[in-house]
């Protein structure tokens, strides 16, 4: 029985996403799924405050995608089918949207462990997807020397 068709992992090029990842890809092949990567590209400062429209496929995307798809090459190719989507925005906005644009069965993405006055100054991305998200949502917590722990 399949339980999950497709599978979304969000992804900040930090250790902890990148064990989401591994968890991503590990659950994908045991249900014969697909895997779909998101990265929201960070605008750069300077341009935020740009009187200039933003280009199509500005640098900071560019570059991103540079990076997700050599580490989708060396954790997925060959062992399960993927997609790769760069985005610039909210990261917790472009995240709810693809999921529900694709109909994921899944999201299994890092959180960054902050908590108190931290959380509340800087939010969470995983704690506004788990609110807003059309499918299950597993977390991985920072493991700080050790496997992430499952939320």
């Amino acid at each position: 029985m399949q339980l999950y068709a497709k599978i979304l992992c969000p992804i900040s090029f930090d250790e902890n996403s990148t064990a989401a990842l591994e968890l991503a890809r590990d659950l994908a092949i045991a249900n014969g799924a697909s895997l779909y990567l998101l990265h929201v590209a960070q605008i750069p400062i300077a341009d935020m405050d740009s009187p200039v429209a933003i280009p199509e496929n500005p640098r900071w995307e560019r570059q991103a995608r540079v990076r997700l798809e050599q580490l989708a090459h060396d954790m997925l190719a060959g062992k399960v089918p993927y997609e790769i989507q760069i985005r610039s925005g909210i990261a917790e906005t472009e995240a709810l949207d693809m999921a529900r644009t694709l109909k994921v069965d899944l999201i299994v993405m890092a959180t960054h462990g902050r908590t108190g006055l931290k959380h509340l100054i800087l939010g969470s991305v995983a704690e506004a997807v788990v609110r807003g998200a059309p499918c299950p949502v597993l977390t991985l917590r920072p493991h700080h020397g050790k496997r992430p722990d499952v939320a």
